[in-house]
């Protein structure tokens, strides 16, 4: 996920300090990890160069200077092109469990073993994800949701991988 564009989106509904936007986000976004705030700082900065915020206000006091941002028209146009335009969809061809299955078919490892270990941490997480997403806010639920399915898939090609591992012996050894 963009950072950067992502606070342009908080901004687009009105200007804010480094200060409320991380919490912004975090509130929002920072489900699994927050953060931080030299990370909020820096993405302002360079937001600041491309001219897709602009310093709105400063207010001083004690320390250093609170610069307000506030988003400009081309950080609009720049939001807007990015919230319509499609995620690309992830369907890696190669991955890393597929590596050990493979390795361990190869080497005359238990394959099977590799895809049970497997399952069960996926089913540890989905269990550990349902127990969160039944505490969690509307918003946070959805995250969950988005994991759980994706871990639903994984299991559903965990199940198929067992079925296949015969041909890929066959297919591995000649």
């Amino acid at each position: 996920m963009s950072i950067g564009l992502t606070m342009l989106g908080l901004l687009e509904s009105g200007p804010g300090y480094g200060y409320d936007l991380k919490r912004a986000y975090d509130a929002n976004f920072g489900h699994a990890k927050s953060l931080a705030y030299g990370q909020v700082y820096s993405t302002l900065s360079r937001l600041l160069r491309d001219g897709l915020v602009e310093v709105d206000g400063v207010e001083s006091g004690d320390g250093p200077d609170r610069k307000r941002y506030s988003i400009t028209e081309s950080g609009r146009e720049r939001l807007e092109e990015w919230l319509s335009t499609p995620e690309k969809p992830v369907a890696e061809l190669h991955n890393t469990l597929y590596t050990k299955i493979v390795l361990a078919v190869r080497s005359g490892r238990d394959a099977t073993a590799v895809l049970d270990r497997q399952r069960s941490a996926h089913l540890a997480r989905m269990r550990e994800l349902t127990r969160r997403k039944t505490e969690a806010e509307p918003g946070e639920q959805l995250v969950h949701d988005f994991a759980l399915f994706h871990l639903e898939a994984d299991l559903r090609w965990l199940e198929l991988a067992v079925t296949r591992l015969e041909p890929l012996t066959q297919e591995v050894s000649q």
